[in-house]
């Protein structure tokens, strides 16, 4: 039988720590999070829509066009006006930004974690791009991700014929 987390017990957690169902709850609490259709609204009013999943993810399951892809790892840094890495649509803390994730949990705590650097106005999509897809609202893809050529095999190099 495999070993899996429900068949140990869990750690006492350190004092102060928190649980990642009580981090999300608190981020959530700190948004205004906006439902697909109002998402697009808000979009097409002209809030950035940040798409912050990795490339896979995106060619697996296909991308809202005109949205912004700026993945999670770099997403303060992007954002932050007083960053030298910021992007260009980064002009000051009053723009609005809606963060889109696959399922909308990853998203909730990037949308506070740019909050917490001063853009008040960031909030996320409730159900992420699943939910956005379900709504039938603008999304192109899948599309695969590019692999090389499948190096020859032997059959098909010649090396079989010797």
């Amino acid at each position: 039988m495999p070993i899996t987390a429900e068949h140990c017990p869990a750690p006492v957690p350190p004092p102060g720590s928190r649980g990642i169902d009580e981090i999300l709850a608190a981020a959530r609490a700190r948004l205004r999070r906006l439902d697909p259709e109002r998402a697009h609204l808000a979009y097409r009013a002209g809030a950035l829509l940040v798409d912050i999943r990795p490339a896979a993810q995106r060619a697996a399951h296909g991308v809202v066009p005109g949205s912004l892809i700026v993945e999670r790892n770099v997403l303060e840094w992007r954002f932050d006006p007083r960053c030298p890495a910021r992007l260009p649509q980064a002009v000051d803390y009053d723009v609005p930004v809606v963060v889109l994730c696959q399922e909308g949990y990853t998203s909730s705590l990037a949308a506070a974690a740019l909050q917490d650097v001063g853009l008040h106005r960031a909030t996320d999509v409730v159900g992420g791009f699943v939910a956005w897809r379900i709504a039938g609202l603008p999304a192109l893809g899948p599309t695969p991700l590019h692999h090389p050529a499948p190096l020859a095999s032997p059959v098909n190099a010649g090396w079989a014929r010797r």
